[in-house]
């Protein structure tokens, strides 16, 4: 039986050949030329007559033809000088019935400038992919490890080893914390530990989406599904993530009708684009997170339950920072080093008095606060080492509500004592005023100026008042 190619004429074969390869040549297992074509004879400066029946060695400088006929082993992209010209050469076996027959050999460029014309066409493609490579990596991937996750905090080294531990698992996660705590580190840490780490994370937060466009964010729509669709449609941030992990953060804001949407896809693994007719299957881990009480909005009816109990399969409680003050210190260097290499400030360091003014602080805002509060402090930064005075007003002002509590806890002191053990109230005023004053040079790191508009007071005061107090 024939096949296609056995009822192709010869002269097509020879054309073909030609088109396929400006240059090629075709030897028998001695090295002899049993076929060259017109351009590479041309460019050798001989005529095919001349060269059949030849030894290749003879009719093509450099050649090692002959060696891929003694090793059977092909040669892929090899330099090869030819009439002082650097060309790319391929050199592969020829097996027949397994049999090693011969060899055919094909020049790719001529010389240099005919691979840097071939350069200029590929290399913006190359540029092209390595973009969209950097991006995928960028915006799809995982930029936070374990190893990152810092802290000696019991109950935040409880939340890390069950991270850590559910990270290979296939279930969903429920991450609990209040905002700023790290919920969205604690996401990329699991999945770049989970099978699913060479996969896409896919970050959405449900908050900020507004309602009506929250649909087609998480399954795509289809083309001419609203007025504006993109022509071709739109995959969704589901199938984005296939075969990789979605992170849902501020699950909590979640519109009801859209709560429902997501318990079936969570249920069926499968969504169905806005104006689409068919589901489309996908494998996505979910981990979701959340700064509310989602059991209170159960009760409440804001929040349904069979969708908290399908969320709510692995819970890690992240602690709050005013929880963790054996780690600010540790955090505040990690963020400081992370700085310094954004705004190209090397050595940075925190004095005495600001180390106390951090661990004293509550945080309100966590680590988000505490990064925000150093960036601050960098930007205003004239040395290497942060200063009071570099930090933003309302950590300056705090330890004059410190030495109020000083001023009761003094005066609770005084009168918690039995009658006779009583101090008279001029006494007690001055040791708190004294005690402000000492705590105000010492968060001013010694500036009595600034120590006095810590303390609300004039300048001449305050000097009347250390030299009263005896104090330098």
């Amino acid at each position: 039986m024939k096949t296609g190619i056995d009822k192709l004429p010869y002269e097509w074969l020879e054309e073909i050949i030609n088109a396929a390869a400006e240059r090629i040549v075709v030897v028998d297992r001695e090295g002899i030329i049993q076929y060259i074509n017109g351009a590479y004879c041309e460019f050798l400066g001989t005529t095919i007559d001349e060269a059949h029946g030849k030894h290749v060695q003879e009719v093509i400088e450099n050649t090692r033809m002959h060696m891929v006929i003694k090793t059977g082993q092909a040669e892929i992209a090899s330099i090869q000088s030819i009439n002082g010209s650097e060309m790319i050469a391929n050199r592969y076996p020829l097996y027949i019935d397994n049999e090693l027959v011969g060899a055919v050999g094909t020049v790719m460029f001529r010389n240099a400038q005919d691979w840097l014309d071939y350069s200029r066409k590929v290399q913006p493609l190359l540029e092209e992919l390595t973009y969209y490579k950097k991006k995928f990596e960028k915006e799809l991937g995982s930029k936070y490890r374990f190893e990152d996750l810092v802290g000696e905090n019991k109950a935040f080294l409880e939340a890390k080893r069950l991270a850590e531990r559910v990270s290979g698992s296939q279930s969903a996660v429920l991450l609990l914390g209040e905002s700023g705590t790290g919920k969205e580190l604690f996401a990329h840490a699991i999945h770049h530990a989970s099978p699913r780490g060479a996969f896409p994370l896919v970050r959405v937060n449900c908050a900020s989406i507004p309602e009506h466009l929250l649909e087609s964010e998480l399954f795509g729509y289809e083309e001419g599904a609203f007025t504006g669709a993109k022509r071709g449609g739109k995959m969704g941030k589901f199938e984005l993530a296939h075969r990789g992990t979605i992170f849902l953060d501020e699950i909590g804001d979640m519109p009801l009708p859209m709560q429902s949407k997501l318990l079936r896809v969570l249920q069926e693994k499968e969504i169905e684009r806005v104006g689409g007719r068919a589901p489309i299957s996908v494998d996505v881990r979910v981990m979701a997170a959340t700064h509310r009480n989602l059991e209170e909005m159960v009760q409440q009816g804001k929040f349904r339950q069979d969708l908290y109990y399908r969320l709510n399969v692995m819970k890690i409680d992240i602690p709050p920072l005013r929880e963790r003050r054996e780690d600010i210190v540790p955090i505040a260097s990690i963020l400081l080093k992370k700085l310094a290499h954004k705004f190209n400030r090397q050595g940075i360091e925190l004095s005495a008095n600001v180390v106390s003014k951090l661990q004293h602080h509550t945080w309100p805002g966590n680590i988000r606060e505490l990064e925000n509060v150093l960036e601050r402090a960098v930007n205003v930064l004239d040395g290497r080492v942060i200063y009071t005075s570099h930090l933003p007003l309302y950590l300056q002002d705090e330890p004059v509500l410190l030495e109020s509590r000083v001023k009761m806890e003094v005066s609770e002191n005084v009168f918690s004592c039995n009658e006779s053990e009583v101090r008279p109230l001029k006494e007690v005023l001055a040791q708190a005023e004294k005690e402000a004053i000492i705590q105000a040079l010492d968060a001013a790191d010694g500036n009595k100026v600034e120590a006095a508009k810590l303390l609300g007071i004039g300048k001449t005061s305050f000097y009347d008042k250390c030299k009263l107090y005896k104090i330098n």
